[in-house]
């Protein structure tokens, strides 16, 4: 059995912000091709640790003057520099007490089934398959799951295994689930990632699943602030409902294939990198999804997006190049305001004006 209060230092002494820890027992009942506890079969517990987004790299997109800092340091850094160190220090701390870590960073959600809508096969990452189609000697298309994969043994599920990170967050007791389907934590509210690890050791002391002041205020400022609608109105009924350990947590059903062109993309409003003319022109209706609510979002209309829009885009960081970030700026205005679990934790707000909207 291991000291919570040894692997929680190890954590924060590492660059963790905060560190939660769950008994495997708690994903009991997740779907068996997102259920980690198939990643390993003889772990006990699972350890996840919050790495906080500086409110500071959101405030080029909240002034319109400055859109790398975001996919560059809130996701590249910590997904691909930060959280994998971390990961690899408390690893080292597991192990040397003689117990496994498994320890597993964002990756990028390839699994059997897509992060996007659940679905098997073959589903399209149209960003990287433009990147494949220009600059690689095969078209091999790449996929936001992986299409031939079959189960290992008997019994098992087939690789790569992906689980929820937010719901896993939310076992780990480090905060809630808001209505926008964002991670809120009480210290950062929706800015920070998370990684984890999963251990075959017990341990002397495990955290509760998050039962302080709601964190999501049900306010509706997220979904008034998303540029594509993506987001359904709190009274609409459209919700996701999960039960963890006899707590129900729920979310609005999001349009997730909607919303993946839209951060990206922005829109009409919010794209200040692609010209009034091109969004006039809509050559071939290639960017009716972001013109109308009526097109279906859905893989095929996306990379009519993407293929009409990427030319127009500065160069990659590794990560997709973030135009929207509404909701988010949304949340953390709300939540810095009276009553707001962000609450007096900067001497400025984030918004200081009304936001910006491209005059077009």
């Amino acid at each position: 059995m291991l000291s919570s209060k040894l692997i929680k230092e190890a954590a924060l002494a590492a660059g963790a912000d905060m560190c939660g820890i769950s008994p495997m027992t708690r994903f009991s009942g997740a779907p068996d091709e997102m259920n980690p506890q198939f990643l390993f079969p003889e772990a006990k517990s699972c350890i996840g640790f919050v790495f906080r987004i500086p409110r500071g790299v959101q405030r080029g997109i909240e002034e319109g003057t400055q859109f790398y800092q975001y996919p560059s340091m809130a996701y590249g850094g910590i997904n691909e520099i930060f959280a994998p160190a971390t990961l690899y220090h408390v690893g080292k701390v597991i192990e040397d007490e003689g117990y496994e870590a498994f320890v597993y960073r964002n990756t990028g959600a390839r699994g059997v089934v897509s992060d996007m809508d659940g679905s098997e096969g073959n589903t399209l990452s149209p960003e990287e398959q433009i990147e494949i189609n220009e600059n690689a000697k095969t078209h091999t298309a790449h996929h936001r799951s992986v299409q031939f994969t079959r189960p290992a043994r008997e019994g098992g599920v087939a690789p790569d295994l992906q689980f929820q990170f937010r719901i896993a967050a939310v076992a780990c007791g480090l905060g809630e689930i808001g209505w926008s389907k964002m991670l809120l934590t009480p210290d950062f509210g929706p800015l920070q990632r998370v990684a984890f690890l999963f251990t075959d050791a017990e341990f002397d002391e495990y955290d509760k699943i998050y039962d302080g002041p709601a964190l999501c205020r049900r306010c509706g400022a997220c979904v008034r602030e998303c540029p594509g609608g993506c987001i359904p109105s709190i009274d609409s009924g459209k919700k996701i409902m999960i039960t963890l350990e006899g707590k129900t947590i729920e979310w609005g059903d999001i349009d997730m294939w909607r919303c993946y062109a839209f951060y990206t993309h922005a829109g009409r409003y919010y794209n200040p990198f692609v010209p009034k003319e091109v969004w006039d022109k809509n050559e071939n209706g290639a960017l009716d999804l972001m013109e109308d609510n009526k097109t279906v979002a859905n893989e095929q209309e996306i990379m009519k997006v993407y293929t009409a829009l990427q030319k127009y885009f500065p160069s990659w960081v590794g990560y997709n190049m973030a135009k929207c970030g509404g909701c988010i700026r949304a949340c953390v205005s709300v939540l810095e305001k009276k009553g707001g679990c962000m609450e007096g934790r900067f001497n400025e707000p984030l918004r200081k004006k009304k936001a910006w909207r491209l005059d077009r």
